[in-house]
């Protein structure tokens, strides 16, 4: 039998894997995790790296969605607004055009009637975070300013332009309807049709007629706005979607790189009894040579 004469290199080096290992075992307890270094598991660690960018890709997506949401929440808050005032104008107008409506009567009718058109230029020219929501993609400029010499008493100097957003892999959104489109097309400009109300009303004459294009701009927004209700939707369903995908990303985080706290526990009390088994024999050794061990 051969008696290696000089143990003390072996045993230190059972000291040192012993002490590595419990190192290791310390970590993944204080941790939660089983990889907390790529050479704890180098495939494990892989997925790790790939979950986290795909975890991260998905919350800006969803704070993405957040501020798209706010934007269409309050433009569809503005549209119902829009409609509710051109009934009020519509009413006025049914109301002025009553034959027995004295003077003084019809001109506090075209009071309220000027007072809905100030109050459509401020809803045309909605702005949400720094941002006008009905300028088309000229969304830095107030799309509507007040026009002497325009028909309709207003200028449109937004552009036809439309945003759109990604919102998650292969899903991009149309953000916005410009006011060219909602306010001001052809045959229902809300604009014109609220002056000709005006015009009517200060001259007695044609006031039927107005009424008849308030109501078909109002008809108009009413059906256009359909648009920011269908785009919300759209946004909750994505919404739902992604939050689904975290809580999958989560559970596949977990299964690659959570810990197993029982079996680490037991394997560090294991650890530790035989280092300190290990540190004993090195004591023991420090005190006996080689006759002694032989006898």
């Amino acid at each position: 039998m051969r008696v290696n004469p000089n143990p003390y290199p072996d045993l230190l080096a059972a000291v040192a894997q012993t002490q590595q290992q419990i190192n290791t075992d310390e970590q993944q307890i204080a941790s939660g995790q089983s990889v907390n270094v790529p050479s704890d598991n180098p495939a494990a660690a892989a997925t790790l790296v790939q979950d986290a960018d795909q975890t991260s890709q998905v919350d800006q997506f969803q704070r993405s969605i957040g501020s798209v949401q706010g934007e269409m929440q309050t433009a569809d808050s503005a549209l119902n607004s829009v409609t509710t005032a051109l009934q009020q104008a519509i009413s006025l107008g049914v109301e002025g055009a009553n034959g027995t409506m004295n003077a003084a009567d019809r001109a506090a009718v075209l009071t309220q009637v000027k007072g809905i058109q100030s109050q459509l230029l401020s809803l045309a020219n909605l702005a949400y975070q720094g941002n006008y929501v009905f300028a088309g993609t000229a969304n830095q400029t107030a799309p509507y300013v007040l026009d002497s010499s325009s028909p309709s008493g207003v200028t449109y100097q937004g552009n036809s332009g439309v945003n759109n957003v990604s919102l998650g892999n292969h899903f991009s959104l149309q953000t916005n309807l410009p006011g060219s489109q909602l306010f001001s097309a052809s045959g229902t400009d809300m604009f014109q049709s609220i002056q000709d109300l005006i015009n009517g009303l200060e001259s007695d004459t044609g006031i039927g007629t107005a009424v008849t294009e308030v109501g078909n701009a109002m008809n108009s927004v009413d059906t256009q706005g359909v648009f920011y209700g269908n785009a919300l939707n759209q946004l909750n369903s994505q919404q739902t979607y992604l939050s689904t995908e975290t809580t999958q990303l989560a559970q596949q985080e977990n299964t690659a790189g959570a810990a197993n706290l029982p079996a680490v526990i037991s394997n560090l009390a294991t650890s530790q009894t035989a280092l300190q088994a290990t540190l004993e024999a090195i004591g023991q050794t420090a005190h006996t040579n080689l006759f002694q061990y032989l006898k």
